[in-house]
């Protein structure tokens, strides 16, 4: 973790509290910093210093090595030729001395002459990295017999960090050798350390790479077999675990004859037993952690006129910090829209945070709305806001809430869940904790809510009503025509937005006396008859403050009601109100004024659920059918040019874009447009992803396919991030559905396409192939390039997986030749990447390694970046199968930075694999075990079942390489059950491996598999 420098030093970060100099200790000109960890290296005002040849260099290592304790002339003679020194031993050894202090000026005083011999002393200002090793090691392990495991685990890992390589590297003598020795089995018991805090800290799943790295290494080294075991344990990989136990049985025995130690015999027993207490124990608070752990503060503001509702605050805040609960405090306010529900609970909510100093968690659910919010995705913003890395999200909905609740253990966090539709929509959304709270609203009573304190709201009273009016309007106002205002209040309902809007529009007015407003909603005409009761309240007050509006704002609030998602952009609203930005955001500001939009965010609003479907109502009624869908289109239009320029940007040459409707236009406003730029179009993506997501849904379902199919093809990254790419299959379902009820052949065609793509990310391939075929078949008979190349493309791609080789061939020589046609020459390489990926799989690895190159050489020359990832996939592939392993390494660390880069998950996990795969051929199973620990965290919930059992198949061959057949085994069980599962012919392959698992026929290479498009 970066931190700072002190004066002098180069590269060991000072971090709260490391040594440094004494408080008050004379400043030095020139601070001395003196490595050994690595290459022996002296710096100097953070200039590294020429440390001399290797004789002076271990003259230097060996004087430090000794504290400033004086050595002999003889000693050091000894140590640095051993038992053969040069007949002018001493006389070279005077000399490289003397060099040591002119490299050492104005500092030349810290090497000093004494007792026959010479000693160096570094001075306060100096530092000296071992000494820093030992300040850290001991810091950590006073953290660690203090309870403190992630503040040992912190101290460990800088220790850690101070190696540079192998330490005095370089350095000859016998006595440099010793010290080598010794310090490399420090760093080793330091890793064990550091990963045994680790554990301790929970990070179970982020410790088994490195710990079967390891034990690869150092296979007699039963703590780290320890450690292993319980890591894996804990991962839900019990079986693994066991093997491993077997297989350090089996080597002990075999290399030393002696049975594993009782603390491994005993942890074997426990896992048999799934004894409980092995399961990870909640992290206590760390008082030092490596970076702040965030504090969500997400409660919108509490509003200042909170008037009333007495009864109900003293209980819910009683309830809510109630310490002699035994379990967590859930309340759920209940009512019907706009009787104060959110205002109460947010005022409540400020009233106790105090109480809960880990933070505050909010979110509108949206429950009334057509779409209201999915667990998953409010759980995904959730762990954002508590610290979790976009990457790091689980895909899948169980995954999240569980993730959700271990991280709300043992803290102290109040959720409010604004808006809900009913319990089945929240549940996975409550910690499991009893020190957290939950409230909740929603229209709906939630009687089916476990152990849930339920609060009815009703209506304000009378009195209140008009304190709250009062505090809008002005007391003055309202004392002076009191019945005027009660008129009002009563003609509200009592119903707390609707005397809002009232209050506000009165306010604005000041030229109105009370009784002009009075007279207004006395005309019941004017005032819904449903303004008591209902949903028909709800709409009545909206009616009310709808009729004042001037007629900009009365427009933009109806088309504003015709919009799906989330919320709206400035940018986006301004395209769908055929405005320029500037006009825009005053209109909508106007209306946040008036109560009827809420600003999310700056620059971004949304309208209440309820107020949605009035808006929506009023459009209906009073706006033309065709300016209503003029309005939408051009919403839709936004999206698809704002999503063709991201594409075009992330795919450079790629002709795809120009067959969209929405081509490259200049109508993408909002969207980064800097030469270059591709971090900012990539970061208006996933911005806009669920709105433009939505607008896709909305477009196909009005009619509107063809640019709703292009839309998807536009947006196609969303569907391998992990983090939209459930919402991203939902749309395609969507779309297609539209497009076939339309009779739009060209857009099924698309449709298909993207549905392709989207089930090939989860791994569904049959699903896939039928959609592949058909977008084939439809782009052939419409003359689409697009679904006819991406729909061969795609049934070649599926056909590798399922080891057709003739059958991919054949479809990936249509998509060339479809995608060469186009003058498409980026998805031209991406078949030829894929083509290649045939010819190795059938053992023609000399035409493989050209198609490749050639898919290499046209990405490189049209300048993509994305995609010049999937050529370096493939070569990689061809490089590894030609033998050229370094080559192969190289080209997929690349591939792995860029797809990384790019947040595609699943591409990164796969080409960690192929890196895995490269390793293990190149005689490096130890690191090809890390490396497919590594993809497997990845692809844990994206990329379908099967290239899991794909990487634990490598895992599998990697294990058994380093000795390891049980665990070996174990991982070959778990892939077998998988493509037997999806009668895969990788099955075979696997029940071989199984079969003569300890003997040689594993062999060290396998199928090719294809990549991204």
């Amino acid at each position: 973790m970066p931190g700072e420098t002190v004066p002098g030093s180069a590269g060991i970060p000072c971090h709260d509290g490391d040594a440094s100099a004494p408080e008050g200790s004379p400043a030095t000109s020139a601070a001395l910093e003196f490595l050994l960890l690595g290459p022996v290296r002296v710096v100097r005002d953070g200039v590294e210093q020429p440390a001399g040849p290797p004789q002076q260099r271990a003259l230097l290592a060996t004087l430090l090595l000794h504290e400033g304790h004086p050595v002999g002339v003889s000693e050091l003679v000894d140590s640095l030729w051993g038992e053969d020194p040069p007949l002018r031993a001493v006389a070279a050894l005077r000399t490289y001395a003397s060099r040591l202090r002119r490299l050492l000026a104005p500092r030349s005083e810290v090497l000093v002459s004494e007792a026959g011999g010479y000693a160096l002393r570094p001075g306060p200002g100096d530092r000296v990295d071992l000494a820093v090793l030992d300040e850290l090691c001991a810091r950590a392990e006073r953290a660690s017999l203090e309870g403190d495991a992630a503040l040992a685990h912190r101290l460990y890992g800088r220790a850690l960090d101070l190696w540079d390589g192998e330490a005095l590297a370089g350095v000859p003598g016998p006595a440099a050798e010793t010290h080598r020795n010794r310090l490399a089995e420090r760093r080793l018991v330091l890793r064990e350390l550091h990963l045994c805090a680790a554990l301790e800290c929970g990070l179970h799943a982020e410790s088994v790479s490195d710990l079967t790295a390891l034990t690869s290494s150092h296979p007699m080294r039963e703590t780290l077999r320890e450690l292993l075991m319980l890591a894996l344990y804990r991962c839900g990989r019990q079986g693994e675990a066991l093997a491993v136990y077997t297989d350090t049985r089996r080597v002990l025995d075999e290399e030393l004859g002696v049975e594993p130690r009782a603390e491994l015999r005993e942890l074997h027993r426990r896992i048999l037993s799934a004894d409980p207490t092995l399961d990870p124990a909640p992290a206590p608070a760390a008082r030092e952690s490596p970076a702040p752990r965030p504090r969500p503060a997400q409660l919108p503001p509490a509003v200042a006129d909170f008037t009333g509702r007495r009864e109900f605050v003293a209980e819910l805040g009683e309830w809510l910090t109630d310490s002699r609960r035994p379990v967590m405090a859930l309340s759920a306010v209940a009512g019907i829209g706009g009787v104060g529900k959110t205002t109460l609970a947010v005022h409540v909510a400020h009233a106790v945070r105090e109480r809960y100093p880990d933070g505050q968690l909010y979110v509108d659910l949206q429950g009334a709305s057509p779409t209201p919010m999915e667990p998953a995705a409010v759980l995904a913003s959730f762990l954002r806001a508590l610290g979790v890395a976009d990457r790091d999200v689980p895909e899948s909905p169980g995954e999240r809430a569980a993730l959700f609740r271990s991280l709300l253990d043992g803290r102290r966090v109040l959720t409010l869940l604004d808006n809900a539709r009913d319990a089945a929509q929240i549940r996975d959304l409550l910690p499991g904790t009893p020190d957290c709270a939950v409230l909740v609203t929603s229209r709906t009573r939630m009687v089916d809510l476990a152990g849930a304190h339920l609060v009815d709201l009703d209506v304000m009273s009378p009195e209140e009503s008009l304190q709250l009016f009062a505090r809008i309007v002005g007391a003055e106002r309202v004392n002076s025509e009191r019945q005027a205002a009660m008129d009002v209040v009563a003609a509200c309902g009592f119903l707390p937005l609707a005397i809002r809007i009232a209050a506000a529009r009165l306010a604005a007015r000041r030229t109105w006396a009370v009784a002009v407003l009075a007279r207004k909603l006395a005309d019941e005409r004017r005032r819904l008859d449903e303004l008591q009761a209902g949903d028909q309240a709800v709409k009545a007050t909206f009616e009310l403050g709808y009729g004042q509006l001037e007629p900009e704002q009365a427009r933009a609030f109806r088309l504003l009601g015709l919009v799906e998602g989330p919320d709206i952009s400035l940018r986006a609203a301004a395209a769908l109100l055929d405005r320029d930005p500037e006009d825009t955001e005053e209109v909508l500001e106007s209306l946040v004024d008036t109560s009827l939009l809420e600003s999310a965010a700056p620059g971004r609003y949304r309208l209440h659920d309820l107020v949605r479907l009035f808006a929506r109502a009023c459009a209906e009624r009073d706006e033309a059918p065709a300016a209503g869908r003029a309005a939408t289109d051009r919403l839709l239009d936004f999206h698809l040019a704002g999503a063709c320029r991201v594409f075009a940007m992330e795919r450079p040459g790629d002709r795809t874009v120009e067959h969209l409707a929405g081509g490259i236009r200049e109508a993408a406003p909002g969207v980064p447009r800097a030469p270059g730029d591709t971090a900012g179009t990539r970061e208006w993506l996933f911005a806009e992803a669920e709105c433009l997501l939505a607008c896709a849904r909305q477009g196909a379902r009005g009619g509107r396919a063809g640019k709703a199919a292009d839309l998807l093809i536009a947006a196609k990254d969303l569907a391998e991030t992990g983090a939209f790419s459930l919402q991203y299959e939902q749309t395609c379902a969507v779309v297609l559905e539209g497009a076939v009820a339309e009779g739009d052949r060209h857009a099924e065609g698309r449709a298909r396409v993207s549905s392709t793509h989207s089930l090939s990310v989860t791994g569904r391939v049959r699903e896939a192939a039928g959609e592949a075929a058909e977008a084939a078949r439809l782009g052939t008979a419409t003359g689409d390039p697009v679904a006819r190349g991406y729909g061969f493309n795609d049934q070649g791609i599926i056909a590798i997986y399922r080891s057709r080789h003739g059958e991919a061939e054949e479809h990936l020589e249509r998509a060339v030749a479809v995608f060469r046609e186009d003058g498409n020459a980026p998805t031209e390489a991406s078949a030829l990447s894929n083509l290649a990926r045939v010819h190795l799989n059938t053992g023609r690895i000399d035409s493989a390694l050209e198609l490749a190159g050639r898919a290499h050489a046209i990405y490189l020359e049209v300048g993509a970046t994305l995609r010049l990832a999937n050529a370096k996939y493939a070569l990689g592939m061809a490089l590894t199968a030609a033998g050229r392993h370094a080559e192969a390494r190289e080209r997929l660390e690349e591939a792995v930075g860029i797809f990384r880069e790019h947040r595609q998950r699943l591409w990164e996990g796969m080409s960690l694999f192929r890196l895995g795969e490269a390793a293990r051929a190149a005689g490096d199973d130890a690191g090809a075990a890390a490396l497919a620990e590594q993809a497997l965290g990845l692809l844990r919930d994206i990329g379908g079942d099967f290239r899991r059992a794909q990487v634990l198949t490598l895992l599998g061959r990697a294990l058994e390489g380093t000795g390891q057949r049980g665990r070996a085994r174990a991982c070959w069980e778990q892939a077998l059950g998988i493509f037997e599962a999806e009668s895969l012919p990788e099955a075979d392959e696997v029940r071989e491996l199984l079969d003569s698992s300890g003997g040689e026929g594993s062999g060290r290479g396998r199928r090719a598999d294809p990549t991204p498009v």
